[in-house]
């Protein structure tokens, strides 16, 4: 093929790309969609067949020459191409690029085939899975080697292998696992990769034989067998203790992709960091750093479709020179209006970063994606913004004015405008410190827990604000009325720890040569005895950790153990020192927690059934809990009333199975919420339907749920399931014969009984009192009171 010269050359046939090309080809541009696979939008081409495709964000507009709305994979993929072929979009497929050279205006793409291809702009919207990494073994281009599955139902009553450790390759093991044997190659020795929820139930499958898995085991070869054998080929594994061979139908690789970003930068296009995760540098209008080079959807850092489909739009506008608001223009204008900013968004944003020190280095696209998915409020003087003991996760910038901050030790300080508050709640998922009252004059932009994680994932700045503040507020609240500049200075020495699920914090006779505050998660201390290591202790946020025999050059006396994903603030012993002989709160403060701490070790030693009962209970996630029910099996009489009055409150859908679940001692622990301090199942519900009352309770708003099931398989404890919702019928209309219709299934789970000032009817129903509901602090005290009672 000759060298070609186009306006416009698009790169990557995914939906970004292919809205960039209808609009070029609507506005008679010369372009080309380059796509390096031999099928557009490839990424959804390997979606499982029938996987339902979302259309988010809600609120924002779809602006695109390309039709899409939510829908199954095989609709969407049918539109799309119908839309190729009518839209004179010109499309070269297996058409991939290897390098870019060339200035605006006169670029030149390599092709892998050898051809080149110039033109004036580029626009990149490759997305961010890069290709697919490969075994890199002899024999892994035989035919029965693959690395997508487009449906498990596909395959029956095979021997499959497959190799990953991450989702992609737990969800595929378990759904080809029902009709087929599967073996699970894992490099590693655990699945610490995969998302909780994917990993607890990868560990299930394994442990129930359902799946055959080899850890730390890698394929060194793969072999194909001859016509007349059974399996058309087999695999050469080499274990941690020898090398054998697998006979199997196929090979499934799940590896991950090579990210594109040696790619991107050998264009000359600068990241904002060296994170993992970081995207490039990008205007308003995505152009890149380089001239003429723009980019969008995941690659800018926007992986929605709704998002990538605009931004291809508007990217060839912006080339064309045509003045063109963002798609998201109307809805930012109407959340400003409180601002009086007009229609001037741009000038409003520009000031918003100037004002707030939390936002002075963000990108603007993520300042815009953030006042999405935000609220502006403008309280009048003197109202609660929240209460001390109150649930709130929400995170607060204040706009203008100021608020009053009401501490427990009844001081009262300050906080005016672009300053920020509500980060404690939000790390530790624990109720309010703190009760905040509106001053004069307050605008607040106030942003939900999911889209404020998001963006402090995105952008290090924020990260780092937040966390050298939240190091600087917990140590004041410590020690209230100590002077700022000691306060800053010890701040400069105090780390941030972050620790897994039973990782290790510090073990029994290790060096003591700093202490470790609690800011989110818990933590158990145990001890060796002659009958082993028993828990002597429980910490949760709050908590000193270390105290008991800190001192210049000594070991620990206790071992340390995270007991769900922690973070903890380090203070060294010499600092730490110095601060007890200057605070007398502080020092009143330790004395009592190691008063504490001390008295639950004799009684832990001396009775290791304590420590047993506390480790089985912190063993299946108690110390995440803000309310679980446990139940006493000495003292029920399996009569299920919990089950029924539960199901009876809640339109004939149990929320708990009080048979399922782990049993210790006759301490019992049935599935239901547990209302966990960072609850799993928020973390990524599309139509952010599931919430959190000031009283602790997380309840799912069934009229905003979209059925998705992305909670289910995010509660590690099985917690939620998807139900058939009946519209309610009169009983009027009942008579007349008419019947509940089943509307859609949704998902349900305990929501505490929120609406019954009697509480929660499962406890309110059982005849013994052999239910209860308790928070994870609470839990030696249940121990301690257990044990008393049977001894």
């Amino acid at each position: 093929m000759s060298e070609q010269f186009f306006d416009v050359a698009i790169i990557g046939a995914g939906p970004g790309g292919i809205s960039a090309a209808a609009r070029a080809s609507q506005q008679s541009m010369s372009h080309v969609l380059l796509e390096s696979s031999g099928k557009h939008a490839n990424t959804i081409q390997q979606y499982q067949k029938g996987k339902h495709v979302m259309a988010e964000p809600n609120q924002l507009p779809l602006r695109s020459d390309i039709e899409f709305e939510a829908g199954d994979r095989e609709s969407i993929l049918k539109n799309w191409e119908h839309s190729i072929n009518n839209t004179d979009i010109n499309i070269l497929y297996q058409a991939e690029v290897i390098s870019i050279d060339g200035d605006k205006n006169n670029f030149r793409i390599s092709l892998k085939s050898g051809d080149f291809i110039s033109a004036k702009n580029i626009i990149l919207a490759l997305g961010v899975q890069g290709n697919a990494r490969k075994l890199n073994v002899p024999g892994e281009d035989y035919s029965f080697v693959q690395n997508t599955l487009e449906s498990a139902d596909a395959y029956q009553q095979e021997t499959i292998v497959i190799v990953g450790a991450g989702d992609s390759a737990i969800e595929n093991a378990i759904s080809l696992s029902h009709h087929n044997r599967v073996i699970l190659i894992n490099r590693r020795n655990d699945f610490s990769r995969a998302k909780e929820a994917n990993m607890n139930r990868i560990l299930k499958a394994i442990d129930t034989k359902q799946i055959e898995c080899f850890y730390e085991s890698a394929i060194i070869e793969v072999k194909q067998n001859t016509a007349e054998q059974e399996f058309p080929g087999q695999i050469v594994l080499k274990t941690p203790d020898n090398v054998i061979s697998l006979e199997c139908h196929r090979v499934i690789t799940r590896l991950g992709t090579v990210p594109p970003r040696k790619f991107v930068e050998s264009a000359g296009i600068r990241y904002v960091s060296e994170q993992p995760d970081a995207i490039p540098e990008i205007s308003l209008h995505y152009e890149s750093n380089v001239p003429g080079i723009y980019l969008i959807g995941a690659l800018a850092g926007y992986p929605l479709i709704k998002q990538a489909m605009n931004q291809g739009y508007e990217a060839i506008e912006h080339i064309l020179g045509n003045p063109i608001k963002p798609s998201d223009h109307s809805i930012l204008q109407e959340k400003l209006e409180i601002l009086a900013c007009g229609e001037d968004v741009e000038n409003a944003l520009t000031q918003m970063t100037q004002n707030l020190q939390l936002f002075r280095d963000i990108n603007p696209l993520n300042l815009r994606e953030l006042i999405m998915s935000s609220d502006i409020i403008a309280p009048e003087p003197g109202d609660e913004i929240f209460a001390q003991g109150c649930y709130s996760s929400n995170f607060y910038n204040i706009l203008c004015g100021e608020v009053r901050v009401h501490t427990d030790s009844d001081d009262v300080f300050t906080l005016k405008q672009g300053l920020f508050f509500g980060e404690s709640s939000l790390i530790s998922g624990r109720p309010r410190q703190t009760t905040v009252i509106s001053g004069e004059n307050c605008i607040l932009l106030v942003t939900p827990p999911r889209a404020m994680k998001k963006l402090i994932r995105m952008e290090k700045s924020v990260n780092d604000r937040i966390n050298k503040t939240s190091i600087i507020r917990s140590l004041t609240r410590l020690m209230p009325h100590t002077p700022e500049d000691v306060i800053r200075n010890v701040a400069k020495q105090t780390k941030i720890h972050h620790f897994t699920a039973n990782e290790i914090v510090f073990r029994e006779g290790d060096p003591s040569g700093h202490l470790y505050l609690v800011r989110r998660g818990s933590i158990t201390l145990s001890k060796k005895t002659g009958a082993g290591e028993v828990i002597v202790a429980y910490c949760a946020v709050g908590s000193f950790i270390g105290l008991i025999g800190l001192s210049k050059n000594s070991n620990r006396m206790v071992a340390a153990q995270a007991t769900v994903t922690t973070e903890a603030l380090s203070i060294d012993y010499a600092s730490f020192n110095e601060l007890l002989l200057n605070n007398p709160r502080l020092r009143a403060k330790v004395q009592q927690e190691t008063q504490y701490q001390l008295a639950q070790y004799p009684s832990m030693q001396a009775e290791p059934k304590r420590g047993e009962t506390l480790s089985f209970l912190m063993d299946h996630g108690i110390g995440e809990a803000t309310n679980i029910l446990i139940i006493d099996e000495s003292l029920c009489i399996g009569c299920d009333n919990c089950e029924t009055a539960c199901a009876a409150t809640h339109h004939g859908i149990s929320r708990l199975d009080r048979k399922a679940g782990p049993s210790f001692d006759s301490l019992h622990i049935p599935t239901s919420c547990r209302h966990c301090e960072h609850p799993h199942c928020m973390k990524d519900c599309p139509p952010d339907a599931i919430h959190r009352l000031g009283s602790g309770e997380v309840f799912i708003d069934n009229d905003t749920c979209i059925g998705c099931g992305n909670c289910v398989e995010n509660c590690p404890y099985d917690a939620i399931k998807m139900d058939e919702i009946k519209q309610n019928v009169s009983l009027f209309a009942r008579l007349l014969g008419k019947r509940p219709q089943v509307t859609y299934k949704t998902a349900v789970k305990c929501d505490m009984c929120k609406d019954l000032k009697s509480g929660p009817s499962c406890v309110n129903a059982c005849p013994t009192g052999a239910a209860i509901r308790i928070h994870a602090d609470q839990v030696v005290s249940l121990v301690n009171k257990r044990v008393t009672s049977l001894s």
